[in-house]
């Protein structure tokens, strides 16, 4: 304990059934903050699941804007459920809609991959993009400096 004491460390039981127990000189409040660190790195990023909605009148322009908000998504690593809404008179023709949902997957095609097609549901077609890879959480800037670094 004088030890420790003299170093300005904590004295620390490892073992203390053991014969005899066993203790180490370590800093306490470096070693528990290195453990939280490493719980937070090996906690799995849940995935969740971003909505977007449009309607069968939605004009090109804004479909570009659907494909951007989508994209950010799915580099974030999160899934995308796409739905289209139809009002009773647009019913008569969901083959627009299904179009419409086409053309978003199709310009996805080289971030994710429809999980689930296009089908209609009471007044909702709805279609579910995932994304093809994991993010790692950062940049490859960012890597390339863990690398040069270590």
């Amino acid at each position: 304990m004088a030890k420790a004491e003299s170093e300005g460390l904590d004295l620390v039981l490892v073992a203390p059934k053991a014969q005899p127990p066993v203790a180490k000189i370590i800093d306490h409040g470096r070693w528990k903050y290195e453990q939280n660190k490493l719980r937070k790195e090996n906690k799995k990023k849940t995935q969740e699941v971003k909505g977007i909605s449009l309607r069968p009148g939605t004009a090109e322009h804004d479909l570009q804007v659907i494909v951007r908000k989508a994209t950010k998504f799915l580099k974030a690593g999160d899934k995308v459920r796409i739905v289209c809404r139809f009002r009773p008179r647009e019913l008569a023709h969901p083959a627009v809609g299904r179009e419409k949902l086409l053309m978003i997957a199709e310009s996805l095609a080289d971030l994710g991959k429809r999980d689930k097609d296009p089908a209609l549901s009471n007044r909702d077609m709805v279609m579910i993009i995932n994304p093809k890879s994991t993010p790692t959480g950062s940049s490859d800037a960012e890597n390339q400096d863990k690398q040069d670094g270590s």
